[in-house]
């Protein structure tokens, strides 16, 4: 039988977006479940569920998607609140242990990227078989948007965009363009490996699972998804690429002093 897991992660904290509150339902959700029901036509044995997280958010995410949950039954729809603020990383990661699939996909509810997508990346998996104990990861990329962006963006931006992903380079992820889009489909075996070591719960967590994941060897597959900027980011540019690029030396530094290990990680039931 086949089973996919889909986990999303809208996260909002101090002031309301109220983007979200009328965001969620066309650009995420609908999308998500739009999909899963045509997959589902198409393939009798398919199976899926969609996991809502919501990071401690002051919106309407919770009740949105309870909506969905009241009419598509807990089995499809699940809904998890977090009281308390954790982070992205954080908050993903208890939507990947709360997850049932076969295969896990997470994405940002904002709809940033096309949940159509989806089929280019389990297309990029597929294409890595075959896979060492059961695990692969396939990334979404937003690399080939980059001159784009960059036409878009004023200098100083630009430069802090080229400044981390030279330290992304240099102190942790060879090979991969694009760490940051929300949007990765992973085996089971493989988000149970490198989620179970996570330590960042923040925005670099993309950076350090692709570390762990590169350290066992998990082939990776980097894929060019559609993608759109969507007004509401928390993401103040000096002061938020200052704390990842301290992520980034924390990540380096503590597995290279043996401060983090990474060892055989217990799997996800």
């Amino acid at each position: 039988m086949k089973m996919r897991s889909s986990s999303s992660m809208p996260e909002s904290r101090g002031k309301p977006y109220p983007a979200y509150g009328t965001r969620l339902p066309s650009s995420f959700l609908w999308s998500c479940l739009h999909t899963m029901k045509k997959n589902g036509k198409q393939d009798p044995t398919f199976t899926y569920e969609v996991i809502v997280v919501d990071d401690g958010s002051k919106d309407e995410t919770s009740k949105v998607a309870f909506k969905y949950c009241q009419k598509y039954g807990s089995d499809k729809v699940r809904v998890i609140t977090l009281v308390k603020n954790r982070g992205k990383g954080g908050a993903i990661r208890m939507g990947v242990f709360s997850s049932r699939g076969e295969k896990i996909l997470m994405a940002d509810a904002d709809g940033a990227t096309k949940f159509p997508d989806i089929e280019k990346l389990e297309k990029g998996l597929n294409d890595l078989q075959p896979w060492p104990d059961q695990m692969a990861i396939a990334c979404g990329s937003r690399a080939h948007l980059e001159k784009q962006s960059i036409a878009q963006r004023s200098y100083f931006r630009t430069l802090l965009m080229y400044g981390f992903h030279f330290l992304v380079w240099f102190l942790c992820v060879k090979g991969i363009r694009d760490t940051q889009c929300g949007f990765k489909l992973l085996t089971r075996e493989a988000a149970s490996r490198t989620f179970s070591s996570l330590h960042i719960e923040r925005w670099a967590f993309d950076v350090e699972l692709l570390y762990i994941a590169q350290f066992f060897k998990i082939p990776i597959a980097e894929i060019a998804v559609n993608w759109t900027e969507i007004e509401g980011s928390k993401l103040v540019p000096f002061w938020s690429w200052l704390q990842m690029g301290k992520d980034l030396l924390l990540i380096r530094l503590r597995y290279l002093t043996g401060a983090w290990r990474l060892e055989q990680t217990r799997k996800v039931n």
